[in-house]
């Protein structure tokens, strides 16, 4: 029997367990099959792994030496099977720009710019409610850029590898009918909006528990939140059940419009991101440029979002990169 991987996995199992018994439970074996294991790995290697008593189990200076070994050989494994996967959805190579993106202004815009400045470059795209099914994404290869938002302070809902940038930092407003009283107001505090229902879309960030806070710091605690499509967010609001928390370069439905919250109370950050060992990162630069020129053309298409930042200038960070990260996911 040659040395293989999965034994490695198996000795590291049993070390970090501390005892074969949890080992097994650990592995998803019996724990006869996997003393039976442990015994054949041992006669490859030559020597006893563990001292094994009712206390549990210990390395040898053998089982130690095979433990720093496998400590360096199990990640390189894995880091060579994530590169190959990503080197395969990469396409071998060919040039073109994957993106994927929650909802934002921002994707059609960057589609538009990069079709333009290479117009024989293909562009696919990609939408979801998830920040971490796209970095996912990202890590295996199958994305090559993503444009997600962050919520409060906080970083990314999103782990591994990926690089990410700030595009643009935005309010968030609320959308509303045009016959609800407060219609036509310039803004509205958010603490006079303490008896309404809400409505927001989906998000695996930290939104409910950032709206929760800044109601509080209003006075009040929101009565309902409906989380759903953007298509029902703006359906509730049509009817008047709700108020849709929107990012304000939302372009709303005839019979609807937005409200800024005085003193931009939220705020939404979007991200970009990309592997910083993918084959297309060394454009990253140039891609995140043209993500914030399509965000600027989003503002000026928005009146009610450029005429209230006309008007409220210094409420918003001048320096994206360093600009706090702002509410959840609205709509």
């Amino acid at each position: 029997m040659d040395l293989e991987l999965r034994h490695l996995r198996i000795v590291r199992a049993v070390a970090e367990a501390g005892s074969v018994t949890k080992a097994a439970t650990h592995l998803g074996l019996a724990q006869p099959a996997l003393t039976a294991q442990l015994k054949r790995i041992e006669r490859v290697l030559g020597g006893t792994l563990f001292d094994r008593d009712h206390n549990g189990a210990r390395p040898t200076p053998l089982g130690e030496l095979v433990l720093a070994r496998a400590r360096v050989l199990l990640p390189a494994a894995r880091e060579l099977q994530e590169e190959a996967v990503r080197f395969a959805n990469a396409g071998g190579g060919i040039p073109r720009y994957r993106l994927g993106a929650t909802n934002g202004p921002i994707l059609g815009g960057l589609v538009d710019r990069l079709m333009t400045a290479w117009p024989s470059t293909p562009v696919t795209t990609y939408t979801s409610w998830s920040a971490r099914e796209l970095n996912t994404m990202l890590t295996t290869g199958r994305l090559d850029f993503a444009i997600i938002g962050a919520c409060g302070d906080s970083p990314p809902p999103v782990d591994g590898p990926v690089t990410w940038v700030t595009v643009a930092v935005d309010p968030v407003f609320v959308m509303l009918s045009d016959d609800h009283p407060l219609a036509g107001r310039r803004e509205v505090e958010l603490g006079e909006l303490a008896d309404e229902e809400w409505a927001a879309a989906p998000g695996d960030g930290c939104f409910g528990d950032c709206f929760a806070a800044a109601c509080a710091r209003a006075g009040f605690t929101p009565k309902t939140v409906y989380e759903s499509d953007v298509n029902t967010c703006i359906h509730l609001a049509m009817i008047g059940r709700a108020l849709a928390l929107c990012q304000a370069t939302f372009q709303p439905a005839v019979g609807l419009g937005l409200m800024p919250l005085a003193g931009a109370p939220l705020r939404w950050r979007h991200l970009l991101g990309w592997h910083p060992e993918s084959p297309v990162a060394r454009v990253a630069p140039l891609i995140a440029e043209h993500a914030r020129a399509a965000h600027a053309d989003a503002v000026r298409r928005s009146r009610r979002y450029a005429d209230w930042l006309a008007g409220s200038s210094g409420l918003l960070p001048q320096d994206p990169d360093a600009a706090p990260q702002v509410l959840g996911t609205p709509s």
